[in-house]
């Protein structure tokens, strides 16, 4: 499941803990198609490396010394890297997965995710697709979107340009709708939905679905608990 032609998928650890990085090491090291090639002990490293060894994936700490994985990943995806980033975080600092998603980050993962959920994800991740299932999401901010607003958040330019229909699809994603569901919800095939996903997100300049949803709400298109 590497990228393309059966390359190894490249994969740059961000962790403070040396321990913590051993044990992705050795997660990580049993999966042939998985190629680890390099560390970084903090979020300053963590970009230097990022730019000299352009790895598909880097999974990055969200609490680090010098630079934290949110400044981190927003550096990464302002310098226009072909990298993606996975950030892992602890249950008690979700506030700070918006942020990074904001940021530009392909997902998150708690520090505790099952071995395998772990190696799936990066797989998602390199594969070009976001690895934070809508629905869960949605539960995130449901419970933050309230107390952490972006108080610089401006209606995008392109939200004006979304038909009818792409609106709609917006609206059902945003509410941790799968394809297959959406397609279901609006009575239309699930290859129609996924030509709409694909123009919500080039209109509104977004990478990915996770953003879409972030947006979503910081938008008011959805509220939060409906």
């Amino acid at each position: 499941m590497a990228p393309s032609g059966g390359t190894p998928i490249r994969v740059l650890l961000a962790d403070d803990q040396p321990l913590l990085r051993t044990g992705f090491k050795m997660v990580l090291g049993a999966e042939t198609d998985l190629n680890i090639v390099g560390e970084a002990g903090n979020g300053a490293e963590a970009v230097d490396l990022a730019r000299r060894l352009l790895p598909d994936v880097v999974l990055m700490d969200i609490r680090m010394p010098r630079l934290d994985g949110v400044a981190a990943t927003r550096q990464i995806i302002e310098a226009k890297l072909p990298v993606r980033v996975l950030i892992l975080t602890t249950f008690d600092l979700d506030e700070y997965v918006v942020g990074a998603l904001r940021a530009g980050a392909s997902g998150f993962l708690a520090k505790d995710v099952p071995a395998e959920d772990l190696v799936a994800a990066i797989r998602t991740v390199a594969a070009g697709e976001a690895v934070v299932a809508p629905r869960i999401l949605k539960r995130l901010l449901d419970r933050f979107a309230l107390v952490l607003p972006d108080p610089s958040a401006q209606p995008p330019r392109g939200l004006d340009a979304l038909t009818e229909r792409e609106r709609e699809v917006l609206v059902q994603l945003a509410r941790g709708l799968s394809n297959a569901e959406i397609a279901r919800e609006l009575s239309v095939s699930e290859t129609t939905v996924k030509t709409h996903v694909g123009h919500v997100l080039t209109k509104l300049g977004l990478r990915d679905r996770v953003q879409a949803v972030v947006l979503a709400y910081e938008t008011g298109l959805v509220r939060p608990g409906r």
